[in-house]
């Protein structure tokens, strides 16, 4: 299936991209948002982050296409504020962020993302990364295989399921995609087997973000990437499950929605925001795009933008 960037069109007029502007794509891909920059910056630079060679690989070309004012970076984008100190960029005018897995790595059946694809346990998007599913699945502990999927995956049957992992592999190591479905089949009630989507869709988006330390990567970038933005800067995020639009969520509000106050204490002075939120509610893909993208029907964009000094 062609990558098809969802939000795309709502993501960059968000951006409200200048055309002499710095800006940041944290998550490069197949390059879908990070051309449409390109195309609005001819004067600026585009700094583009992936974890992922193959998508570095794969976009060089399709963005040369547009200009060459452009870097590409293969780093985790929790790294933001190093990487940008080491190009001596203080501020930006905006920030990209499309989270989750994109299209093609789901849809190459070897890097052990899908579990509708046969194949080894991986789910690395840094394929030079020492963690992969594998790992996660044959070594960790019960206690924390329930957890994880708890907390990341909010899976009801956590604990069974971890049960039923940590029975499987006392036999034989369970190596790959398939195996860790029937394992995870075996630990459900009928009742839920027969329910509507995949038994082990929580599960393995669990695994997937335990792998890639997801969650706490967002947290990072988010702050620091708060603090890179230049007065007028945006930052827009694209999100694709709860727990991600959570983080998101309340990392903008704490700087951009006033503490509420007991009205009872007299107060001294007004709290000043540092930032607005360009969003009081995400915004979700339009009825055209649910009908072209089926993966877009999760989405959630979400933006912010800094004031200006006083």
């Amino acid at each position: 299936m062609e990558h098809v960037s969802v939000l795309l069109n709502e993501a960059i007029e968000m951006l409200d991209v200048k055309k002499d502007g710095i800006y940041v794509d944290c998550t490069l891909g197949r390059g879908g948002h990070s051309r449409e920059i390109l195309k609005r910056c001819p004067e600026g630079h585009l700094y583009c982050f992936d974890l992922d060679q193959n998508a570095i690989q794969e976009s060089t070309p399709r963005l040369k296409e547009i200009g060459s004012n452009f870097t590409c970076i293969h780093a985790p984008f929790e790294q933001l504020g190093t990487i940008l100190d080491r190009y001596h960029i203080d501020q930006v005018d905006g920030i990209l962020m499309d989270l989750g897995v994109s299209s093609p790595q789901f849809d190459d059946g070897a890097r052990g993302f899908s579990y509708r694809e046969d194949a080894r346990l991986d789910m690395r998007m840094d394929q030079e990364a020492s963690l992969s599913a594998y790992e996660v699945v044959n070594t960790y502990s019960l206690e924390q295989l329930q957890e994880i999927f708890k907390a990341y995956g909010e899976e009801p049957f956590a604990y069974k399921i971890a049960k039923e992992i940590v029975t499987d592999r006392e036999i034989a190591p369970i190596q790959t995609t398939f195996q860790l479905v029937d394992t995870i089949k075996k630990a459900l009630p009928n009742a839920v087997l027969k329910k509507k989507g995949h038994p082990a869709k929580r599960v393995f988006q669990a695994i997937r973000i335990e792998v890639n330390h997801e969650l706490s990567q967002l947290q990072t970038v988010l702050i620091e990437g708060l603090k890179r933005l230049k007065p007028k800067g945006r930052m827009v995020v694209i999100t694709f499950h709860s727990l991600e639009d959570r983080i998101v969520k309340n990392a903008f509000k704490d700087v951009a929605v006033a503490k509420k106050v007991d009205k009872r204490i007299p107060q001294i002075g007004v709290e000043k925001l540092e930032y607005h939120l360009l969003t009081r509610k995400p915004v979700t893909a339009s009825v055209e795009e649910l009908k072209n993208n089926p993966r877009s029907h999760s989405a959630k964009l979400r933006g912010i933008e800094r004031n200006e000094n006083e």
